[in-house]
């Protein structure tokens, strides 16, 4: 197995792990006392960077980047995501940091509050806000949702850069296919209970969307109540949560390798966020959400009430047998080697965790 960075996002800065040789070694905070709601991993260059949207409460919200896997970081002279003038508002929180990957090298889109996304050439030292999802001619009726107003994912096609798709809580999914020049709302078949039509084109309170490993437009969706699967890139959506002990959660990551396979960490309740039955469980489907298997070998079943949020859980890139990763609101971080299988603690009495990115560095 190569060695693995796990870079670990919580309410009180960053925590850094490094796997080699079998054993764990976490060193941080980094930005001690800010809250790291985002990471991104981009290994497009000659060698990673490591980007991380801090939140001070004195200094306010930046981007960070560091090309030594975080021995040192720079923050740039002028802020990197910061709204235009004319939109009339300022930036909150940088809710993500995603790395276009191979399709797009050196592109690393940033997902805000308020609700918009911002695009950067060059590995995330400078942004330019995307301007069609920002004035699209819904946003007048976006609600925000418990957490706020927030482009919190985004996803994009491996092979074709003009293909974005994103998550913004309360109003959905929307979809580019022009590499952000227009975009669509990509909401049929999403339900959204808590709305007198719980069936709209748009106003979901969807909380996290992942993609398939083989298929690139076979997406997994985890709904404020309700999973989901597409396989037309989010045109048409299918409930696939039948077999879960509830609907309800807000995280959900893909195997990197194996198609088919995903991981949600199901919660009681929207008004009881604990683990569903009050025990530590990660659920995998193998056959794209026609069944679901409970992995519970190494991690807590009694009385637990460690919430994973909508960004705490992912997977690494290590073959054939992938890493799955997930921290928690109690500062604890689970790890397993095996694709799931078993588990192991990792870390514990961290601050809550917010964020978790994984990467296999050489």
């Amino acid at each position: 197995m190569s060695d693995v960075l796990l870079a670990v996002g919580t309410r009180k800065g960053l925590f850094l792990g490094r796997k080699r040789g079998g054993e764990w070694e976490f060193d941080g905070p980094h930005f001690n006392a800010q809250a790291v709601y985002s990471v991104g991993i981009d290994q497009s260059g000659d060698s990673p960077r490591l980007l991380v949207g801090g939140d001070s409460a004195h200094w306010g919200p930046s981007v960070f980047h560091s090309d030594d896997l975080g021995a040192t970081w720079t923050e740039p002279k002028e802020p990197a995501v910061k709204f235009p003038k004319d939109t009339g508002t300022s930036l909150e929180r940088v809710w993500q940091l995603h790395p276009a990957g191979p399709a797009a090298p050196g592109v690393v889109y940033a997902g805000t509050e308020p609700a918009a996304l911002f695009r950067s050439t060059d590995r995330g030292e400078s942004f330019e806000l995307v301007r069609p999802l920002w004035e699209h001619p819904t946003r007048s009726q976006w609600v925000p949702g418990g957490g706020g107003e927030a482009v919190h994912t985004v996803v994009t096609h491996p092979r074709d850069p003009d293909l974005v798709t994103v998550a913004v809580s309360t109003a959905g999914v929307f979809r580019s296919r022009d590499g952000g020049a227009s975009w669509a709302p990509a909401n049929k078949g999403v339900s959204a209970v808590f709305l007198p039509d719980p069936n709209p084109e748009f106003g979901q309170c969807v909380h996290k969307v992942a993609q398939d490993a083989v298929d690139a437009d076979r997406l997994y969706l985890q709904n404020h109540w309700g999973v989901f699967r597409s396989d037309d890139a989010g045109a048409n959506w299918t409930d696939i949560g039948a077999g879960l002990p509830s609907t309800f959660g807000f995280a959900v990551a893909a195997h990197p390798h194996r198609g088919d396979t995903a991981y949600v960490f199901p919660i009681t309740a929207d008004s009881d966020r604990v683990p569903a039955d009050r025990r530590c469980r990660v659920y995998r489907t193998q056959d794209a959400g026609k069944n679901w298997e409970p992995l519970t070998a190494g991690l807590p079943q009694e009385e637990h009430y460690g919430t994973v949020l909508r960004d705490a859980m992912r997977t690494d890139d290590n073959a054939p047998a992938a890493g799955v990763y997930f921290g928690n609101r109690n500062g604890e971080v689970f790890a397993s080697a095996d694709d799931g299988d078993t588990w192991q603690q990792i870390a514990s009495h961290l601050p809550d965790v917010l964020c978790v990115r994984a990467a296999v560095i050489d």
